[in-house]
């Protein structure tokens, strides 16, 4: 049973112990462009705010793109095989946006934000490195500019 019959996103996956939090919504299909819709990512953003007790929380988009891709060829459907592929995007940097956009990945994993007004825009999401893939850090964590400035004082300071 997916999210949209119970208002909730696909997935809520929790690491009690490490403080992570993930809200992840999957899509997957045959075509070379998937969406994830509005009213998705505000349920992933509702229930990513209201955990907040762990001080890691993302909202991932997980993408699949099915083996065979299909396509109408002569008022026919035809099935063309080609390579299975999935994504996980991190999608955080919506948290900020006053307006959600719809998000677009492509079969290349390129990401695009789809406003209201039908302005695309490239969306760079990084890439997110699930438990079951064995790769080094998930998503890199960036501090704030102010916070980089101090550590980068703090660290000139304890070298000297």
């Amino acid at each position: 049973m997916g999210g949209s019959s119970t208002g909730l996103p696909d997935i809520v996956a929790v690491n009690n112990g490490a403080g992570i939090l993930l809200t992840i919504e999957a899509k997957s299909g045959t075509s070379d462009i998937l969406y994830v819709p509005v009213d998705q990512m505000e349920r992933c953003l509702m229930v990513r705010n209201m955990f907040g007790i762990y001080p890691e929380r993302h909202i991932i988009l997980a993408f699949k793109f099915i083996g065979k891709k299909r396509f109408r060829r002569k008022n026919e459907t035809v099935y063309e095989s080609r390579r299975l592929i999935e994504y996980y995007k991190v999608a955080d940097i919506v948290v900020g946006m006053k307006t959600l956009p719809i998000i677009k990945c492509t079969y290349d994993g390129k990401t695009y934000a789809i406003f209201k007004n039908n302005k695309t825009v490239p969306l760079a999401l990084p890439d997110y490195s699930m438990p079951f893939h064995k790769i080094e850090r998930r998503v890199q964590v960036v501090a704030p500019p102010s916070l980089q400035r101090k550590a980068a004082k703090t660290k000139t300071r304890t070298m000297s």
